[in-house]
């Protein structure tokens, strides 16, 4: 499954500090590189993933097109006074796995992602991408994403999503409270699914819930999982669905 993105320009000369002060990773480092990032409410909670890249005089961020009505706005209230220009773009984002074209820029959230390149068409490759994602255990908007997420319960420290040193941003609070005083109890893991099972679907444990499956490949799946339900045979509809180990 493909999901079709946006590119948007960011202008301005408190461009950097604006985002810097907004969104949960390192903006300084995406000159010359993607950064890997998303925007919470003050509570915590996901609104949108993206990434990030300085050229020259603006900053392209890419986002789910369908992310984009909700995160456009978002970030276009936070700006006040601050000299921010937000505009869409006509720029394509292309990506694939296999030989990266000139101007391709690496994945920042695991090397086997391959790359994206920003222009004015798409030259993607063949990529099993739903594949891919389940065998890496990547997330993604709409699928595992939600308004519902925390992103530590969706692996962003393990893809590089979040940085615990560079200060506040919104939602920080809840973010650090979750990786310094608590274990996850929930979150997204890898499953095996033998038999009809599609996703949704919620995972049993006996007679209590133990999740939910999301993205499917074959007979591997990324599902939410109450971690402390997970750790024999469970069902989803009539499939046995067993924990792969991380």
């Amino acid at each position: 499954m493909t999901h079709a993105r946006k590119v948007f320009a960011i202008t301005g000369t408190d461009r950097l500090p604006f985002l810097q002060n907004l969104v949960t990773n390192d903006v300084k480092r995406a000159e010359g590189a993607l950064v890997y990032t998303a925007l919470l409410t003050p509570q915590g909670k996901f609104i949108a993933d993206f990434f990030l890249h300085e050229d020259g005089s603006r900053l392209l961020l890419d986002v789910d097109a369908g992310a984009a009505a909700a995160l456009i706005p978002r970030l276009s209230m936070y700006r006040l006074r601050a000299d921010v220009q937000i505009a869409e773009t006509d720029l394509v984002v292309s990506r694939g796995t296999g030989d990266a074209p000139a101007g391709a820029l690496a994945d920042p959230r695991d090397p086997r992602l391959g790359w994206r390149l920003y222009g004015a068409a798409d030259v993607s490759d063949a990529t099993d991408w739903d594949a891919l994602r389940v065998d890496l255990l990547v997330p993604e908007m709409g699928a595992e994403l939600t308004g519902e997420s925390y992103i530590l319960e969706n692996g962003f420290e393990r893809l590089h999503g979040v940085d615990f040193r560079k200060g506040c941003y919104v939602g920080q609070e809840v973010t650090a409270r979750m990786k310094h005083k608590t274990e996850l109890r929930k979150g997204l893991a890898r499953v095996q699914v033998v038999g009809d099972a599609a996703p949704g679907t919620v995972i049993m444990a006996g007679d209590r819930e133990a999740g939910q499956l999301l993205t499917r490949a074959g007979d591997q799946a990324i599902a939410y999982l109450r971690f402390d339900r997970a750790g024999g045979e469970m069902t989803a509809g009539s499939a046995r669905v067993t924990r792969l180990p991380d």
